[in-house]
């Protein structure tokens, strides 16, 4: 089954240095029918106006995968950790016992990001934090896992899940293919572009839930970027 949410029903808030879409029940915005996709909680899609952000605040429990789509987004927290994550790449905090953090974006341009929150396989972990490059070219026509708590995949950085958050860039006439292995479940965000998943059209920043399909036909209708979660 392939539920399409079409980026124009995604919740959103908006302010005058933010514009924030939700995939999922968030903050004031709550439905029913969309509250998580097992440990998936929580997939922002924020829009970051240049000199601004999100000051100090606390996380505990959580895993926080952030993927820039576009510019750069500085980060600082309690333990000491400081780094710019830029378009392409990716960070992840695990919150663990707890964490505080404030994420602006330093840039002279605005910041588009992806926010992914995943519940932790246990609680009460030590927190951390880290970022890594993943240049676009090194994912081209293919899956790269960029954080996984799955066996095998330790060139992604890590989280404490039995999950991962995979990428590819395709090119228009592209296609790729994934296995979703007995009862795991997925979601898929088209970051830019158009393509078909089994058959089925998907615009740019939609979003696709996806459960009982064995295999996930994934074809570039234009040049496209792609997210996927593969969920227990």
């Amino acid at each position: 089954m392939i539920e399409v949410r079409n980026f124009e029903t995604l919740g959103r808030f908006d302010n005058d240095w933010l514009s924030a879409r939700y995939h999922f029940s968030f903050a004031g915005y709550d439905d029913p029918a969309r509250r998580g996709i097992g440990p998936l909680l929580v997939w922002n899609d924020d829009t970051i106006r240049p000199g601004t952000g999100f000051g100090a605040h606390g996380h505990r429990d959580m895993e926080i995968i952030t993927y820039i789509r576009r510019g750069a987004i500085t980060h600082e927290d309690h333990l000491g950790n400081r780094g710019r994550t830029a378009a392409g790449d990716v960070q992840v905090m695990s919150a663990g016992t707890g964490i505080r953090h404030a994420e602006f974006n330093k840039e002279d341009e605005e910041t588009e990001l992806y926010q992914i929150w995943i519940e932790p396989s246990e609680k009460n972990l030590k927190p951390r934090w880290e970022q890594r490059r993943f240049p676009k070219a090194e994912r081209g026509g293919a899956l790269v896992a960029l954080a996984s708590g799955r066996a095998g995949d330790e060139a992604a950085l890590t989280i404490h899940q039995d999950a991962a958050i995979l990428g590819a860039t395709l090119l228009a006439g592209q296609s790729v293919t994934h296995h979703l292995d007995h009862g795991r479940r997925a979601y898929l965000v088209a970051a830019r572009g158009a393509i078909e998943v089994n058959g089925i059209a998907v615009g740019a920043r939609d979003g696709l839930a996806i459960t009982d399909e064995p295999e996930i036909a994934i074809a570039a209708r234009e040049d496209s970027e792609i997210l996927l979660a593969d969920l227990p």
